[in-house]
C-alpha cells in the first residue's frame, strides 16, 4: 500500500527541514495520486530535477534524474511536464550541494 502524495510530500518535507535543507512546494498537485517532481538548485545557475520512475524488470520504484543543466533549461522542462500533468507536485530544493535525500531508506522507496 502506497502513501497518498500530500503525505508523502509532507514527511519529505520534514525530513530536508531536519537536515536544514530549504524546500519549497512551488505546484501543488492532486493530493492523493499527483506524481512527484524535485528539483534541485545548485544556486549557481545550475540545477537538476528528480521524479520516480517504474523499473518493469525489477518490478521496483526509483527516483531518476529528469534533466540537469542551466537552471533556466531544468524549469522549461519543468514547465513542460506541468503542461502534461496538471495533478504533478513540484518541490524545489536550495541546496549548494544538490543534497536531496531522495537515495535514503523511506523516501528511495
Amino acid at each position: 500500500m502506497r502513501l497518498i502524495t500530500s503525505i508523502w510530500v509532507s514527511a519529505y518535507l520534514t525530513r530536508l527541514r531536519q537536515e536544514n535543507i530549504p524546500a519549497y512546494v512551488i505546484a501543488h498537485g492532486d493530493d492523493t495520486a499527483g506524481a512527484v517532481l524535485v528539483k534541485v538548485s545548485t544556486l549557481d545557475g545550475k540545477a537538476a530535477s528528480y521524479t520516480r520512475a517504474f523499473d518493469p524488470g525489477t518490478g521496483q520504484r526509483g527516483w531518476t534524474s529528469l534533466v540537469s543543466g542551466p537552471e533556466s533549461e531544468v524549469d522549461a522542462a519543468i514547465h513542460r511536464q506541468r503542461g502534461y500533468d496538471p495533478d504533478l507536485w513540484v518541490i524545489e530544493i536550495e541546496e549548494r550541494t544538490g543534497r536531496h535525500l531522495l537515495d535514503e531508506p523511506g523516501i528511495s522507496d
